[in-house]
């Protein structure tokens, strides 16, 4: 019965309900009627929209076996654990289809996401890599705002990419930026940590609108993920557009280990526009690591705290996931002053300095650690190749 099963295919996730680990119980029922089986499938929610079509297949093919004269097939709904297991799956499945990169194994991709524009996506991106260097990592920065960019003016990077090879085969170099422990310099000089940028803003005047459709940018997506030779990293942090779009779909497919990180403000409205962020990464089978609410409240020389968007729209978000806030980055003008100027505030003093700086902290030892192969086993077999 069981190699029967392995013919229905879950439409949404690309893989047989076996192996999924949909199948509780198959069995002959003791009704005295000979050949009827009864088979159980869990499912994700009570009001699964493929539960017809599964009924269906499991009809055709279990019916199909020898010997059985009637199928009867019910449902139940997956606990938590039985949902971790399909999704480790369905991120395994993906994984086998995925092209292959210069992005190491152990490196750790995080796409930092919302649902609308103007919650400063890019700002929190841009800071949390400077912040994530200062502790002496190696970053990188994929700008996937194709049509938005602004993470080279964030960064203070005026640069282009440099491209080798031939027409038919070549690559490309991230732009990289040496992260001292107080402020930013070029690279070649000593300092801890390394950013490395790859953005469009590299290839097209600041002010050239960039006038793509979807299969255009899922190609400029490809090309970033795909041909370039990025190098040993700790991170990988992808800023993507806001919303839920071909860019954000595209890189379900080509990242598929990708972790997404929210980004909401207070304000309600924003809340729940970011939740469908959230509902997309799962969709595609993306961990959802957590939520960062930014402009939080605005506190004044006095130290009076002004919620200038509302309250609690991070918390919120957060348990309606059922992730951790992962950080409150306040309304502070160094934020706007710095992204313009290339000085990242997480570099320097002040509130949301300290803020994004135990942003890194929370992410680093809680909610995406980074990988640690020393000692390792496997690791000690590959380096004596």
């Amino acid at each position: 019965m069981l190699g029967a099963l392995r013919g229905v295919i879950d439409p949404e996730l690309g893989d047989d309900v076996v192996s999924l680990g949909m199948v509780r119980t198959v069995s002959v029922e003791p009704d005295g009627a000979a050949g009827h089986v009864a088979v159980e499938l869990a499912l994700t929610t009570e009001g699964c929209p493929l539960k017809v079509q599964l009924r269906k297949d499991v009809d055709a093919r279990v019916g199909a076996v020898p010997g059985v004269t009637s199928v009867k097939t019910t449902f139940g709904v997956m606990d938590k654990g039985e949902k971790a297991r399909l999704m480790d799956r369905a991120r395994a499945k993906a994984q086998e289809g995925a092209p292959a990169t210069d992005i190491p194994t152990t490196c750790k991709v995080v796409a930092i996401a919302s649902g609308k524009g103007g919650v400063g996506k890019s700002s929190v991106t841009a800071n949390l890599a400077a912040a994530l260097a200062r502790r002496g990592l190696t970053v990188g920065v994929l700008d996937a705002d194709i049509w938005g960019f602004s993470i080279p003016r964030m960064l203070g990077i005026d640069d282009k990419l440099e491209v080798t090879g031939t027409k038919d085969s070549w690559t490309m170099a991230p732009v990289e930026l040496v992260i001292g422990p107080e402020r930013p310099y070029r690279a070649g000089n000593s300092a801890s940590g390394l950013i490395k940028v790859v953005s469009m803003g590299f290839l097209a005047a600041e002010s050239e609108a960039i006038m793509w459709r979807g299969l255009i940018l899922n190609r400029a997506l490809q090309h970033f993920v795909e041909d370039v030779t990025w190098g040993a990293m700790d991170y990988l942090l992808i800023d993507l557009p806001p919303g839920t779009g071909d860019i954000q779909m595209g890189l379900a497919r080509m990242l598929p280990r990708s972790e997404v990180i929210i980004v909401t403000t207070p304000a309600l409205a924003a809340q729940t526009v970011a939740g469908r962020a959230a509902d997309m990464a799962r969709k595609g089978h993306l961990r959802v690591a957590g939520v960062i609410e930014n402009m939080t409240a605005f506190v004044c020389d006095h130290g009076t705290s002004y919620p200038l968007f509302g309250s609690g729209g991070g918390t919120r978000l957060a348990a309606e996931v059922g992730v951790p806030l992962l950080g409150q980055i306040p309304m502070e003008p160094s934020v706007a002053a710095g992204g313009d100027a290339g000085r990242p505030v997480a570099l320097g003093e002040g509130p949301a300095g300290d803020a994004f700086r135990e942003l890194a902290r929370v992410v680093v030892e809680e909610a995406v650690p980074v990988v640690e192969v020393t000692g390792c086993s496997a690791a000690s077999i590959l380096a004596g190749l």
